[in-house]
């Protein structure tokens, strides 16, 4: 049984469509050039001052000015990297037809498995990948019985979403505002984990359409096929990959949390023509009813309040109705 889902065959019509734009496609998917994030070595925040203080100002001003970044000395052994990638390529080798019965052959809950596009209209609206979402609620319930290794999965949870909670209480902290509000609103039960594949495309396709993040932060470990992209002064530039960090970026919640002092900037995924690509995200989230208030003490807030429930809801309204998510301009004051 096959384990590539069926895209020729269910997007068919796109493709026939689509042909007479190849040369504008083809622009609209490569990147002008490759650059390489900011590099953070977080063994600076285990020393003293100012050696410490000045790595998080590193931090902070990335967030600022790119809304990207890579860590490296992250606290994740190449061991626990290793055996996530590994688990990844098990559970994508598994035939399509069990992972679109994913409660039952695989024993993860319904609808954790997605791959293209279904209200995709045209090929720039066609996202050529498949994922599994996996709340971290899960990932301590799989049996036996599920083709998930539970102790891969949690191993590498358990160390990402430390991380997560680490640098978002740095980034509260310089952005005037250090509290225990990240700690009390994102929980590992309120977060989760996507894992990603991104099969070979024998034409220049998103694997992932541009978007950004509706949540506070991710971090993400990838592969050195490469495909990351984001847009960096008003132009899309191609990301190096860096076998020894993972990547972390702002989402729309901490944008607006801090008052646009960290970026929340547009990414994709863009796929390769000879190789599958892999990558895992953890998104660290509030809970639905957590309130998210922008304010500084020297500007006027630039949203308003709203929760996280709210916007996740005006998010899939604007998709179900645009085909694209507004995100962050629905809620300015």
């Amino acid at each position: 049984m096959d384990s590539d889902p069926p895209f020729h065959e269910t997007y068919k019509t796109l493709f026939a469509v689509t042909k007479p734009l190849n040369n504008e496609w083809l622009a609209s998917v490569t990147a002008v050039e490759e650059l390489e994030l900011p590099l953070i070595d977080l063994t600076w925040l285990s020393l003293e001052s100012p050696e410490k203080e000045r790595c998080k100002n590193d931090i902070a001003r990335a967030a600022n000015e790119w809304g990207f970044f890579q860590v490296v000395n992250h606290g994740i052994s190449r061991d626990v990297l290793e055996k996530m990638r590994d688990e990844q390529v098990k559970v994508f080798k598994q035939p399509f037809q069990h992972k679109c019965r994913e409660d039952k052959f695989m024993n993860v809950s319904a609808g954790s498995y997605r791959w293209g596009t279904p209200t995709a209209t045209c090929l720039r609206q066609l996202s050529w990948s498949e994922a599994f979402h996996i709340p971290m609620t899960d990932i301590s319930s799989l049996g036996d019985t599920s083709i998930f290794s539970s102790s891969s999965l949690h191993q590498f949870a358990t160390k990402v979403a430390s991380l997560a909670q680490k640098l978002a209480e740095i980034l509260a902290e310089k952005s005037g505002k250090k509290s225990t509000f990240f700690q009390e609103n994102s929980l590992p039960s309120t977060c989760y984990l996507r894992l990603n594949r991104y099969p070979p495309c024998p034409i220049p396709l998103f694997g992932l359409m541009p978007h950004t993040d509706s949540d506070f932060l991710t971090v993400l470990y990838q592969d050195q096929v490469g495909g990351l992209q984001l847009v960096k002064d008003g132009k899309w530039v191609a990301v190096k990959p860096n076998p020894e960090a993972l990547f972390i970026n702002i989402g729309d919640l901490f944008q607006a949390w801090s008052n646009d002092c960290y970026k929340s900037v547009q990414h994709c995924a863009v796929t390769n023509p000879a190789k599958e690509r892999y990558s895992v995200a953890y998104f660290f989230c509030p809970s639905y009813d957590t309130v998210i208030e922008s304010c500084s003490s020297d500007k006027p807030s630039v949203y308003r309040r709203f929760s996280f429930k709210e916007y996740r809801q005006q998010v899939q309204e604007d998709v179900q109705n645009y085909g694209y998510k507004i995100g962050l301009p629905r809620f300015l004051v």
